[in-house]
């Protein structure tokens, strides 16, 4: 099965809140996925689990019962581009991930640029007086829910 990457421009809101569906949104991480969901208005994301990546393709299943649970038309998945904004090794194991979770999830996928997600949640986690312990089992979530909040407000500013 093939699997196609759609530009953020071409998603269309009101298709997606006409239909009733949410966005899930995915920091795709060597060890953890962090997972995050929108409101059903898709103008609010929020933390949903983080999964580790043990057994064989578990992960996967997994996040295909929470598209069904969820009626999720659109995966937004973290794009973690170089600093210099060129993809390096992770965008291809981020490739690699999607392509196979495209066999589970018949959904449509979007990229988001990640940069500095990870950093500028680990801050906010700092600043709010989180213990180490806690930054440590929430970043992923965390950065899960940057990631999609970013490509919400993307969507919402540019559907009017």
């Amino acid at each position: 099965m093939s699997f196609f990457i759609k530009k953020i421009s071409e998603i269309s809101m009101s298709e997606l809140i006409r239909k009733k569906t949410r966005i899930l949104g995915l920091d795709v991480g060597d060890k953890i996925i962090g997972i995050s969901i929108s409101d059903e208005r898709i103008k609010i994301a929020t933390g949903l689990k983080s999964i580790k990546r043990t057994g064989i393709d578990k992960y996967f299943i997994a996040i295909a019962e929470y598209v069904k649970l969820y009626n999720i038309a659109l995966i937004i998945f973290g794009w973690p581009l170089q600093t210099n904004g060129l993809p390096g090794e992770q965008c291809q194991k981020t490739t690699n991930f999607i392509e196979k979770l495209s066999e589970h999830c018949n959904v449509d996928f979007v990229a988001w640029d990640e940069r500095f997600s990870t950093k500028i949640v680990n801050n906010l986690m700092i600043e709010a007086n989180m213990s180490r312990k806690k930054r440590k089992s929430a970043i992923d979530q965390g950065s899960a829910v940057y990631i999609l909040q970013g490509a919400l407000d993307f969507l919402n500013f540019h559907s009017i």
